[in-house]
């Protein structure tokens, strides 16, 4: 199975990878590697099912206001070390959906976690220059956010006298809860330099270092808005790397004898408007970024509607703008597989689609049942599909989609059962009805093949 290359960089301009090659003053590139592999997937529909749910999952915990992290099939790692650079090598899922930096530390245990992937690394051994972060810190109030500075202390057991004293710096913050929509953990907030592997330090990072967790057995590196998120820790040291970062999720292979490339992770950007591609001059389009007042760790945009050929389908009132709420938007999300729209306009994209496709292809409904894509055709050769644009607003921008971005290919009967024929499906989700959202956010979910043309 081949996915199709992605790029991202916040705060969301729009161009492909291939112009970030500036000096490393300006920008600094990490390497980020995916651990797709045979032994959790045995057949592509397989992985087409497992990832179809999991992005159905991811978004339904959306509605819920909590943060879904990465889980194997559709997920990238980024790798560093704690404390000496000679330390052994960290890999966490990279997440733009959470804002927390955690790790599994020894000894550690993982509750309800027998059918899911194990750490990508070992649980952590704390190293001697590790310091617990003080409960009068702004760090300890980010990670318990609804609790007061005192009252951190007071669970700390910080004397009166010294909390009145505002003097509570030896005392350690207190054991915090973060719940993600299928798991949750407890942790210990701590602090140490971290090390980049392009040699990048950042001393008195902090991170959380859990020893028991709920369903989550791998560590996430949270690339969200929020004090704690690995961008935000950057900037406070480096404000023109940590600001703005970007991403290309390069295409990896299902089959384990393919070579995987390590696909670009960017901090910082170019700051001009223009960049040259040989002999042509192009200037980039900006849309704005939406603030989510009750998920500020979010990145969200604005969309205008979806073209399917030269038809232009208008996306719902609440997918343009967030309100007070915090329902609505499309949020940019690095860790769905699939694109997540409302009832209405998947229904409405997907009529328009299969009345240009359907009448020239079967449609491959066998093949649907066992994927969950849909719709899904019988080709020959070459299938012939219409364009799908994703406009969004403000400056007339807009996204002309890279077929295999949106359309997925490959051979139904590969694994031996069947005749092997030709099949393409549409990768796009129906994320329910507005009824069925009610009492929860109404928003769609941008997934990580279609932010291949965000930057942020």
């Amino acid at each position: 199975m081949m996915v199709s290359p992605l790029c991202l960089l916040y705060w969301l301009l729009f161009s492909t990878w291939w112009w970030l090659t500036v000096s490393t003053s300006e920008m600094v590139f990490l390497p980020l590697t995916h651990s797709l592999s045979r032994t959790q997937f045995k057949t592509q529909h397989h992985l087409l099912k497992a990832t179809l749910a999991r992005s159905a999952a991811r978004f339904r915990h959306r509605h819920k206001q909590v943060p879904l992290p990465l889980s194997p099939g559709s997920d990238y790692t980024l790798s560093f070390t704690l404390g000496s650079p000679s330390s052994p090598t960290i890999s966490l899922y990279l997440d733009t959906g959470s804002d927390l930096v955690w790790l599994p530390c020894s000894p550690f245990e993982c509750i309800l976690c027998e059918s899911k992937a194990p750490p990508l690394s070992p649980p952590l051994n704390l190293s001697a220059s590790a310091t617990a972060v003080p409960c009068k810190s702004s760090a300890c109030s980010a990670a318990h956010s609804s609790l007061h500075s005192s009252d951190l202390c007071t669970i700390a057991r910080c004397p009166l006298d010294s909390i009145e004293m505002s003097d509570c710096n030896a005392y350690p913050c207190p054991p915090f809860y973060y719940a993600y929509g299928d798991g949750s953990l407890i942790a210990r907030l701590y602090k140490d330099s971290i090390t980049l592997p392009n040699s990048l330090s950042v001393r008195n990072f902090t991170f959380g270092c859990a020893h028991t967790t709920l369903g989550e057995p791998v560590g996430v590196a949270g690339f969200g808005f929020g004090r704690l998120s690995l961008p935000a820790q950057l900037s406070s040291v480096s404000p023109q790397l940590g600001n703005r970062f970007s991403y290309c999720l390069i295409s990896h292979s299902f089959d384990s004898d393919k070579v995987r490339r390590p696909s670009p992770l960017i901090l910082g950007r170019y700051e001009d408007k223009e960049k040259q591609f040989g002999n042509e001059i192009v200037e980039f389009v900006y849309t704005n970024m939406l603030s989510n007042p009750k998920h500020p760790y979010f990145y969200s945009v604005g969309l205008e509607g979806i073209s399917v050929g030269k038809r232009i389908i208008p996306a719902p009132e609440n997918l343009k703008r967030v309100d007070r709420r915090g329902s609505g938007g499309m949020v940019v999300d690095s860790g769905t597989t699939f694109t997540m729209l409302p009832a209405s306009l998947y229904e409405s994209v997907v009529a328009e689609f299969d009345h240009r496709v359907g009448r020239f292809y079967e449609r491959a409904s066998q093949v649907e049942e066992t994927t969950g894509l849909g719709p899904c055709y019988f080709y020959d050769k070459v299938a012939k599909v219409p364009g799908i644009t994703f406009h969004f607003a403000g400056n007339g921008s807009g996204v002309v989609m890279p077929r295999r971005n949106y359309f997925y290919e490959f051979i139904d009967g590969g694994d031996g059962v069947g005749k092997k024929r030709n099949v393409g499906c549409m990768m796009l989700m129906n994320g329910g009805d507005e009824e069925e959202l009610s009492g929860g956010l109404r928003l769609g979910i941008i997934n990580n093949r279609v932010s291949k043309w965000f930057m942020i």
